[in-house]
């Protein structure tokens, strides 16, 4: 499934955005109609039909609701990914032309964050809770740790009160190699998994479930809580693959915090099997030089068989940059672009 980032601009600031180096140029990128177009030609000819717009902020693009009505034409289940600051008129707009899409074909994941932890302004907060009002239903909550003793209370009461899809997405904040945003630290990650299972009891009795994102290890979780994240999810999956992000100007890249290492050119491909195969190849690459985001990680069962990834991609390339220049090539002219220091 392929990601359209609609713009490089956002309406919020968090401390572990994971997208700044994608947003660090002119914040004012917006994708085209005609690009747009040339996209879902491309995806409809690879035989997709799900697709996630990202930013940025997706919804401040001027033509947003028109980029979804027409890619729901086309045949495409969409999902936006959004932090739920809506301007009032683009509010109404959803109001008037979305708010009778089946929850099947368009959808929504909104990121919070803990007001205790990191504070919205009045403002901000009231056009969040605005928006869950009148999307509830299309809404599965999102949350990205980036900070070990995080709270999920919050959450669950919004969950509640707005009507969201009981199922919580639950990321960590992951690094830009390279630079200096907030994220979890592979040490930091086993405290994180103690206090995710501390919020069992809460998960249980309001039935909602707890969806992993990228970049958590196996090795990190005991059996009863695999065991307690098998009975909501089925077979939980520990990998890390490409996200094939399209930008505004047609780039593709592996994800967000990767945007500018070994970054490509849509019209260089032909589908998104050949998008795919480029970016498995890369990854296998640094994989090669360095296994995992563990030293555990080389020669680890689980990742020999495919059960674990070794943590996210862009931790492992981020151990990578401090060591000497001993690389391949390919791999040490990317690192030279992100090393903190000459």
């Amino acid at each position: 499934m392929a990601n359209i980032l609609l713009t490089t601009r956002c309406n919020r600031s968090c401390p572990y955005c994971f997208a700044k180096e994608e947003m660090s140029g002119d914040t004012g990128i917006r994708m085209s109609w005609e690009n747009l177009i040339y996209i879902a030609d491309f995806l409809k000819a690879s035989g997709e039909r799900h697709l996630s717009l990202l930013g940025g902020e997706p919804t401040v693009h001027p033509e947003f609701v028109d980029f979804v009505l027409y890619l729901l034409e086309r045949g495409f289940d969409v999902t936006v990914f959004t932090n739920g600051i809506l301007s009032p008129s683009r509010l109404e707009e959803l109001k008037h032309h979305l708010c009778d899409v089946n929850t099947d074909r368009f959808s929504l994941v909104c990121n919070l964050n803990d007001p205790a932890q990191t504070p919205a302004s009045e403002k901000e907060t009231g056009s969040i809770q605005r928006f869950l009002s009148l999307m509830g239903p299309w809404v599965s909550p999102g949350f990205n740790i980036y900070r070990p003793d995080f709270k999920l209370d919050f959450l669950f009461d919004l969950i509640n009160r707005f009507g969201l899809k009981r199922h919580l997405r639950i990321g960590i904040a992951h690094p830009i190699p390279g630079a200096g945003s907030r994220f979890i630290h592979p040490k930091e990650i086993r405290h994180v998994v103690e206090r995710l299972y501390s919020y069992r009891s809460l998960f249980d009795t309001l039935r909602v479930r707890p969806g992993l994102d990228c970049g958590f290890p196996i090795c990190r979780f005991n059996d009863e809580e695999l065991g307690w994240l098998h009975r909501f999810r089925g077979a939980v999956e520990f990998g890390c693959g490409p996200a094939c992000d399209i930008s505004p100007d047609m780039g593709v890249y592996f994800c967000f915090p990767l945007s500018n290492y070994r970054r490509k050119s849509l019209f260089e491909f032909n589908s998104m099997k050949q998008i795919e195969d480029h970016f498995w190849k890369l990854r296998d690459e640094i994989k090669a030089e360095i296994p995992g985001i563990y030293d555990e990680c080389d020669g680890c069962r689980y990742q020999e068989d495919c059960v674990c990834a070794g943590g996210g991609l862009c931790q492992v390339l981020n151990r990578l940059i401090p060591e000497a220049p001993v690389r391949l090539p390919e791999i040490e002219d990317e690192l030279a672009k992100n090393r903190l220091s000459p």
